[in-house]
């Protein structure tokens, strides 16, 4: 299983906000900057977060981002889910799929069960978890948060 770049990049937006302390807004520029990665590529992600209302953006001079719900209430199967717009692991799991042995072969089924566990898995797990852990301030020192 591969995730996408964009859930990747969700996730890592995630991940900057909920470090944060006392609420504190950041910009797109400011995690751009922190993970390396382009301003322009995190923007469509942030404004579908936004819609999904995963975080909250506040216009103006001093703007910015926060999370919308708590990172306890974040789930990052959840997350994944909302952001892959295919986990066809195969081409049989796709209604355009052409192989010629899908009504008989097997291998889906067992693809599938990997999939649903792959995805359990997720689900046992918050954004609260990932960021509240003994590493939390090497977490804002390797992301550059002041």
């Amino acid at each position: 299983m591969h995730i996408t770049r964009y859930t990747d990049y969700s996730l890592r937006v995630l991940i900057y906000l909920a470090a944060l302390e006392d609420d504190r807004l950041a910009t797109i520029q400011e995690i751009a900057d922190s993970y390396g990665i382009s301003k322009n590529h995190l923007m469509k992600v942030v404004h579908q977060l936004n819609k999904k209302q995963y975080i909250e953006t506040v216009r103006g001079k001093n703007g910015g981002m926060r999370l919308y719900r708590a990172p306890s209430d974040i789930s990052i199967g959840a997350l994944v889910r909302e952001t892959e717009q295919h986990l066809d692991i195969v081409e049989c799991f796709s209604e355009e799929g052409a192989c010629t042995i899908t009504p008989v072969c097997g291998l889906k089924n067992i693809f599938d069960e990997a999939l649903q566990a792959f995805l359990h898995v997720l689900d046992k797990y918050t954004l609260a978890e990932i960021v509240q852990s003994k590493d939390r301030s090497k977490l804002l020192r390797l992301l550059q948060v002041v």
